[in-house]
């Protein structure tokens, strides 16, 4: 039996995952239905970037644990209801329990708003907005307190 365990094991999964996924890139490069779309080979890139971050098993789908450990990160938890609602949005039915690269990539590229894009559109502008001070925290003052 295979040890799935240790970092090479886990650098040819995820090597293995990336190919898969820019093949699925290059194939919405050349689909006229996204030839308008600006910057396109960027917004893939980082689409795919994202999704490798929470297919952590490299089984090709983000399922319901994945979704949900993708939104706690983020800050915004979720019932398992709501979770269940939002696949169903993404992959276009409710007897799907996952979310596939294609699903991910037509509803980020979609002209449809799903909560989902919303939430990883906003995540994605809110961290350029941040900056983070140099140097130690500043000492709290009484004005500080709510």
């Amino acid at each position: 039996m295979d040890s799935v365990q240790g970092g090479k094991a886990f650098g040819f999964l995820k090597s293995q995952q990336e190919e898969k996924l820019t093949s699925i890139n290059e194939a919405f490069l050349t689909d006229p239905k996204y030839e308008g779309e600006e910057d396109l080979a960027s917004k893939l890139e980082m689409f795919k970037k994202k999704y490798m971050e929470f297919d952590l098993n490299d089984k090709g789908e983000i399922d319901i644990m994945g979704l949900k450990r993708m939104l706690e990160k983020l800050g915004l938890a979720k019932t398992h209801l709501e979770l269940k609602k939002m696949m169903s949005e993404v992959a276009g039915s409710n007897t799907k329990d996952t979310i596939s690269y294609n699903d991910f990539l037509n509803m980020m590229l979609g002209k449809r708003n799903a909560i989902l894009k919303l939430i990883l559109m906003f995540e994605g502008m809110g961290k350029e907005e941040e900056q983070k001070e140099a140097g130690p925290p500043r000492r709290k003052t009484f004005s500080d307190l709510p």
